[in-house]
C-alpha cells in the first residue's frame, strides 16, 4: 500500500550526504523538511534544504520529543551514520535516554531501533522507508565502473556474501573483510570504514570488502549505504574490490564514487 505522504516531513540526520540528499529530494517535491541533527558534519548542508533544523545528541530524547510534538511532526525519515558507540561514551544521556537503555534486553542495531520507533509510534508519529525520497541512489546489478573482478575476487565475493547474509540473521552487522576465502574482519560495533580498516591490517593487501543487507532488512533504518569516504578507506588500506547487494544498498555521489574506483583499481560490484 502506498503510503500517503504529509507534506511537512522530519529527518532525523546522522552523519555523511546521505540525509543532505534526502533533504535536497525532498525539497525539490515540494516538501517542507524540518531536521533534528545529530551530526555536526553536514549542519551547514542540510541548513540549505531544511526549513528549521534542529541539533541535538544522541541522548537527548526528551527534547527530540517535544520538538516533533511541537512541529506536528507525522512522518519521519531516519537517515545518516549515528555510532552505537554513543552508548559506551553516554554523553548528555537524558533521564528518558537512560531509562530507555535500562528496558533494553539487548543493544544490538535492530532492538534498539525497533524500541525507538515503538516509542515514536505512540505518540503518532509514522517511521517511513530511508529509501522513498532516495530511490535513485539505490545500486543496480553488475559491475560499477570500468575494473572488472578477477576469478579469485569473484570467489571472495561469493563466500562474503554467503558469510555477510549469516552474520546479519544475528544482527551483528552487515559487512565483512575476506582475502583468499578467509575471513579477515566481520563488522561490530565499530562500523563499516573502521572494519575495512582492521580487516585491511590482517590482509596487508588485496582485501575484499562485501555489505549486504541483513536477512530481515527493516527498510526503516540501517539500509546499507557506501560511499567516497568508503573508498577512500579501501584505497588507504590496500582493498581491492567492494562488493553489495543489488537492489538493496545506496551509494551516496555515484558518480564521484565510480570515477574514483576507475582511478584506484578498485573493483565495485553489486551483486
Amino acid at each position: 500500500m502506498a503510503v500517503e505522504l504529509e507534506h511537512k516531513q522530519c529527518l532525523i540526520a546522522g552523519d555523511g550526504l546521505l540525509p543532505v540528499k534526502m533533504a535536497q529530494n525532498a525539497k525539490d517535491n515540494g516538501f517542507e523538511v524540518i531536521c533534528i541533527s545529530l551530526s555536526h558534519d553536514n549542519y551547514k548542508q542540510l541548513k540549505k534544504y531544511c526549513s528549521k533544523v534542529y541539533s541535538f545528541c544522541p541522548g537527548e530524547v526528551a527534547k527530540i520529543e517535544q520538538v516533533l510534538k511541537d512541529e506536528g511532526i507525522k512522518q519521519l525519515t531516519f537517515l545518516g551514520k549515528v555510532s552505537k558507540t554513543v552508548i559506551l561514551k553516554r554523553p548528555k544521556f537524558d533521564a528518558r535516554a537512560v531509562d530507555f537503555i535500562k528496558k533494553a534486553m539487548r543493544l544490538n542495531d535492530d532492538k534498539v531501533m525497533l524500541m525507538i520507533i515503538d516509542e515514536l509510534e505512540k505518540i503518532g508519529v509514522t517511521i517511513l522507508d530511508q529509501t522513498l525520497f532516495i530511490k535513485n541512489l539505490m545500486i543496480p546489478s553488475g559491475i560499477l565502473g570500468a575494473v572488472q573482478p578477477s576469478p579469485a575476487q569473484v570467489e571472495d565475493v561469493n563466500y562474503g556474501y554467503w558469510l555477510a547474509k549469516e552474520t546479519g540473521k544475528l544482527d551483528i552487522g552487515q559487512s565483512v573483510v575476506i582475502k583468499d576465502k578467509m575471513i579477515m574482519a566481520v563488522e561490530a560495533i565499530e562500523g563499516t570504514d573502521a572494519c575495512i580498516r582492521r580487516g585491511c591490517k590482517i590482509a596487508k593487501k588485496n582485501a575484499r570488502i562485501i555489505k549486504v543487507a541483513k536477512p530481515s532488512q527493516d527498510k526503516r533504518f540501517d539500509i546499507p549505504a557506501i560511499g567516497l569516504r568508503t573508498l577512500k578507506t579501501m584505497k588507504r588500506h590496500n582493498a581491492d574490490l567492494i562488493a553489495v547487494e543489488a537492489g538493496e544498498t545506496i551509494i551516496v555521489d555515484q558518480e564521484s564514487v565510480i570515477k574514483y574506483a576507475n582511478k584506484n583499481n578498485i573493483v565495485i560490484m553489486a551483486v
